[in-house]
């Protein structure tokens, strides 16, 4: 079996695989040190140009597994990769935890008023009276309870949160209060304090957060955006948040990142912006590796894949 590998990722796996197991090395830029004309399996590696995957999937006609270590896959699914018959599976559940962290810590910040208060501690200016809030029978909504959206879910639990939460099947799921359909929870914003977006960027999803929805959400409601840049109405989004309709936002993704200089919401008062580090952990690398060794056995064994994408329904 021949397997296409990221280089930097070479000496990681490698330990790991069966003997015999050939190996094609290859660079960022999707240059390949072999041929790979026979490849069957490709493990990519945050892939910044669908150009490089295009490059890659045309030097390997016999491909017919490929894992992403992202949970959201709307990057890859071009047109021409659609075209192939190809498995490909994501890196749902690698990054859950600290995205979940990220979210209580934005839920937190905002609730305390953390930013202004650090910023008069580099003032060296002691001020009361700020209108700080307890989580304590706050509703939390989450737009997305799949894997990442349940481990924020655990994680607000704790702090007495109600927690709604949004998907396609609706089911029950440990830490919800309750979970509706893929549409329900529009008729909920009227009642929620925090809403948080969990789900993938699709055609359905595409700036599916827009000025309807954000003037739905009371003036005191903040808006958390840990998924994709795309399902945001940016223009709305700055409005709402330049007029009141909402009280603030975090966002760790954006439409074009990274987010440019000129971008209005770099001078907006009430948003947090982070550059896309939400899934950053010292232990993402080891946890996405076990998931590829382990689907590789089952790939092997003939047994069914972990996070198979449904590329109809872009997740």
């Amino acid at each position: 079996m021949k397997l296409i590998l990221p280089l930097d990722l070479v000496a990681d796996i490698e330990p790991h695989l069966p003997p015999n197991t050939q190996i094609v090395r290859v660079d960022i830029d999707g240059n390949l040190d072999g041929d790979a004309s026979d490849a069957e399996v490709y493990f990519s590696w945050f892939l910044s140009r669908s150009l490089t995957l295009h490059k890659i999937i045309e030097a390997a006609p016999a491909l017919r597994w490929h894992h992403a270590p992202n949970a959201g896959v709307n990057h890859i699914l071009t047109p021409i990769y659609l075209k192939r018959d190809i498995i490909l599976t994501n890196g749902a559940g690698v990054h859950g935890i600290p995205i979940a962290e990220f979210v209580i810590t934005y839920i937190l910040a905002h609730a305390k008023h953390l930013p202004e208060l650090y910023a008069l501690q580099a003032e060296r200016h002691w001020k009361r009276g700020f209108a700080i809030q307890e989580l304590t029978d706050a509703t939390l909504l989450i737009i997305g309870a799949g894997g990442i959206g349940q481990e924020i879910a655990a994680r607000a639990k704790p702090f007495g949160l109600r927690i709604i939460g949004s998907r396609r099947h609706p089911q029950e799921l440990p830490n919800f209060d309750k979970v509706v359909g893929a549409d329900e929870w529009r008729s909920l914003l009227p009642g929620v304090d925090y809403v948080v977006i969990a789900t993938p960027l699709t055609p359905e999803t595409k700036e599916f957060i827009d000025e309807s929805v954000l003037r739905s959400l009371p003036n005191h409601a903040y808006l958390i955006n840990i998924a994709r840049g795309g399902v945001v109405d940016e223009s709305a989004l700055i409005k709402a948040l330049t007029e009141g309709w909402i009280a603030g936002a975090a966002l760790d993704t954006v439409n074009s990142e990274p987010l440019p200089p000129e971008s209005p919401l770099w001078s907006l008062p009430n948003i947090f912006i982070t550059p896309h580090t939400s899934g950053h952990s010292p232990k993402s690398k080891q946890r996405s590796i076990a998931l590829f060794i382990d689907n590789l056995k089952r790939y092997q064994a003939g047994e069914p894949l972990r996070n198979v994408v449904d590329k109809n329904a872009g997740y």
